[in-house]
């Protein structure tokens, strides 16, 4: 291999290993202002698209420890890495896609695990982790402040019988 295309391996590898997740797009028919939006939205996200070459970002994947992608990366192919959120990311591409029609996803992976496509709009459409955990905490404080409610009912109950008994002499 030329060293042109180890120093460029070497830096996919490096990327891939920086992020927890990465998804393999196809932006075939993009237009270059067009690709720069989901550039700019993706980065809203913590996360990055670079173009890459099929033949040495396979290579760059064998050498991050996943020995088969299980699958081809026909057209102009794109990869989506970040320190964020993949579902944060996701959301970004499936908008961006109802928005302009592409780009079209391939696969992905998150922590070494294979992700196919469906999978991968199945993650857009979760709730990001700080809505869940605002739900989480909703759904553990409702009961607990509807016991601070009930008890305190009945001393704020005696406390207007009191007054009221007050007021009226």
């Amino acid at each position: 291999m030329r060293e042109e295309k180890k120093l460029i391996t070497k830096e996919y590898v490096n990327r891939l290993n920086s992020s927890p997740y990465f998804i393999v797009v196809n932006y075939e028919g993009l237009k270059v202002d067009e690709f720069e939006e989901l550039r700019n939205r993706l980065a809203d996200s913590k996360a990055e698209l670079h173009v890459v070459k099929t033949s040495i970002f396979k290579i760059a994947i064998q050498e991050t420890g996943i020995e088969d992608i299980g699958h081809a990366m026909p057209g102009q192919v794109a990869a989506v890495t970040g320190d964020g959120e993949i579902t944060a990311a996701a959301k970004v591409i499936k908008n961006f896609k109802a928005e302009f029609e592409k780009p079209e996803w391939h696969f992905g992976f998150l922590d070494n695990e294979r992700l196919d496509a469906e999978q991968i709009k199945t993650l857009a459409e979760l709730p990001s982790l700080d809505e869940l955990r605002a739900k989480i905490l909703g759904t553990i404080q409702a009961p607990s402040g509807k016991l601070v409610r009930t008890l305190a009912e009945p001393g704020s109950s005696l406390a207007r019988v009191i007054r009221a008994k007050f007021s009226e002499g």
